[in-house]
C-alpha cells in the first residue's frame, strides 16, 4: 500500500534514469482521504482503524494507524505529535539552570535521568565536574528512578491486559520510592533538583536510614509482583512469543535499553561508556535471548535487582562521608557558576539558609548584587557544542547542547529513547493479532512526554 504521491516537472528529453537540470519534485503525504481514494481506485476493501490517540493502552496520546484483515494486523504506523510542548525550543529562551525545569518534564515517569544527562552536558561545556557527594546522590536517585520507571512499565502493562492486581502491586512498590524522592527534593516528580555544577541542596539528615528502612518493604512488593507474573499461565500465554524483535532488527532500528538487551546484547552505557563513576560499582547487565514481550517484563525485574545493588553501595558511601566529619559540598566552588545551593527548607517549603540570608541582606551589597544577577541573568557558558549520553531506564538518552557563549542555550536537543524505540512497533505487530498490539506497546514502555518533547 502506498499513500504518498509524487508530482514532478521533468524535461521530456531526459533519459529514463536521469532528471533534467533544475527539475522539481514535490512529495506530498496522504492521510485518510488519500487512503480512501486509493482503495476505491484499486477496488480493494481494506479496513484502516485508529487506535488512539485517546486510548487507555497507548501510554499517552499515541495514535496507531492499523490496517487490518480480520483480526490480523497487516500494517502498523505510528502517529505522534499530539503532546508536543515545545520543551526544546523553550529552553532556548531560559538560562542554563532554568533548562532543568523544562527537560525534567519530558519523560515524566523518569525525570531524574533527563536532569542528570542535561547537567552533565552543561558541565562538559563549562569544563567542570560536580563534587563527589553530588555525583553519589545523582547515582542514587537515578537507580531508584530506574526501578520506579520499570515498575510503571510492568504495572501499566498488566493493567492493560486486565490484571488490576498487577497494577496495584506495582504502584504500591513504586510509592515507596516516590516517598524517598519527596524527602530529598520536596517533590514526587518533575524535581529540578539536579543543577549544573551539583545539586539544589544536600540530602536531608536521615535519608540513608529512610532508604534502608524502605528497601525491605520495596523488595517484598517486587518479589510478590514477580511471582504473580512469572507463575501466571494467562500472562505467559498473552506475552510469550508476542512482539518478537530479533537482535538484527533491533540494531538496525537503533533500539536500546531493555528491548535490546532482551534480544541478547548486553549493551549498557553504565558499563560500555561509564559516567558518574559507574565503573566503581559492582553490578551486572541482565540479558535474555527470547526477544519477546514476556522476556522484556522479566528482564525489567532483573534490572530492578541490579539497581538495588547499586543503591546499597551508594548508601554505604554516603554514610561513610557522614561519619568522617569532613565537609562534603554538593555544588562546585565557583561563585560565577554555582547557584545558591545552601538551601534550608522551612515550614513553607522554601527558603535560603540563615547564614546566606544574613550575608546577602545585611553584610555585603556585592554578594546581594551577585546573587541577583546570577539568579536572574544566569551564568555564561563558553561557545561550543557537546553530546552527552546516559543509560536511561528506557534506553540511551542523548543530549546535544550548543552554546554561543551566552547565558542560555543556542540549541538543546534530546535523543529520547521512547521516540527511537517506537520505530520497532511495526516490526513487532505486523502479522500478529490486534490484541497483541497492546502487549507490544506495553513492552516498549513509551512515554509520550519524551516522544513529543
Amino acid at each position: 500500500m502506498s499513500t504518498t504521491g509524487f508530482d514532478s516537472d521533468v524535461d521530456s528529453d531526459s533519459g529514463p534514469d536521469e532528471a533534467a537540470p533544475g527539475a522539481t519534485f514535490t512529495a506530498n503525504g496522504g492521510d485518510w482521504t488519500a487512503i480512501a481514494e486509493e482503495a476505491a481506485r484499486l477496488g480493494e476493501e481494506r479496513i484502516v482503524v485508529n487506535m488512539g490517540p485517546q486510548h487507555p493502552s497507548t501510554h499517552g496520546v499515541l495514535r496507531l494507524i492499523l490496517e487490518i484483515d480480520g483480526e490480523t494486523v497487516r500494517e502498523a504506523r505510528v502517529g505522534i505529535g499530539y503532546l508536543h510542548t515545545g520543551i526544546e525550543k523553550n529552553m532556548e529562551y531560559r538560562t542554563w539552570t532554568q533548562g532543568v525545569t523544562f527537560c525534567t518534564r519530558m519523560d515524566y515517569v523518569a525525570p531524574f535521568f533527563q536532569e542528570v544527562g542535561y547537567c552533565l552536558g552543561v558541565e562538559k561545556l563549562l569544563g567542570i565536574e560536580a563534587p563527589e557527594r553530588a555525583t553519589l546522590v545523582r547515582v542514587l536517585l537515578m537507580e531508584l528512578q530506574r526501578a520506579a520507571s520499570h515498575l510503571v512499565a510492568i504495572a501499566t502493562g498488566g493493567n492493560e491486559l486486565g490484571a488490576t492486581t498487577i497494577m496495584i502491586e506495582g504502584f504500591q512498590a513504586r510509592e515507596e520510592i516516590l516517598k524517598i524522592f519527596e524527602l530529598v527534593s520536596g517533590l514526587r516528580m518533575n524535581h529540578a533538583y539536579i543543577r549544573p555544577g551539583g545539586l539544589a541542596q544536600d540530602v536531608p539528615p536521615g535519608t540513608t536510614q529512610a532508604i534502608r528502612d524502605m528497601l525491605p518493604r520495596f523488595r517484598k512488593h517486587v518479589k510478590h509482583l514477580h511471582m504473580l507474573m512469572d507463575a501466571n499461565p494467562i500472562f505467559a500465554g498473552r506475552a510469550k512469543g508476542v512482539g518478537h524483535l530479533p537482535l538484527a532488527t533491533a540494531l538496525s532500528l537503533g533500539v536500546t535499553g531493555p528491548i535490546l538487551r532482551s534480544a541478547g546484547l548486553p549493551f549498557d552505557l553504565r558499563k560500555d561508556d561509564p559516567y558518574c563513576g559507574y565503573e566503581t560499582y559492582d553490578f551486572d547487565v541482565p540479558t535474555s535471548t527470547d526477544a519477546d514481550a514476556f522476556a522484556r517484563v522479566m528482564l525489567r525485574f532483573d534490572e530492578i535487582d541490579e539497581s538495588l545493588k547499586i543503591v546499597a553501595q551508594v548508601v554505604e558511601r554516603l554514610e561513610k562521608q557522614d561519619r568522617d566529619g569532613a565537609s562534603h559540598p554538593v555544588m562546585v566552588d565557583d561563585p560565577s557558576i554555582a547557584w545558591p545551593a545552601q538551601l534550608a527548607i522551612g515550614p513553607d517549603g522554601q527558603g535560603n539558609s540563615a547564614a546566606h540570608i544574613r550575608e546577602i541582606m545585611g553584610q555585603s551589597m556585592e554578594s546581594l548584587i551577585h546573587h541577583f544577577k546570577l539568579v536572574t541573568e544566569g551564568f555564561r557558558v563558553p561557545a561550543g557544542q557537546v553530546y552527552q549520553q546516559i543509560e536511561h531506564a528506557k534506553g540511551v538518552l542523548g543530549v546535544h547542547l550548543v552554546s554561543d557563549g551566552a547565558t542560555r542555550p543556542y540549541r538543546a536537543h534530546f535523543r529520547d529513547p521512547s521516540f527511537t524505540n517506537l520505530q520497532s512497533l511495526a516490526a513487532m505487530c505486523e502479522g500478529g493479532q490486534i490484541a497483541d498490539v497492546v502487549v507490544a506497546v506495553a513492552s516498549i514502555d513509551p512515554v509520550l512526554g519524551g516522544v513529543d518533547r
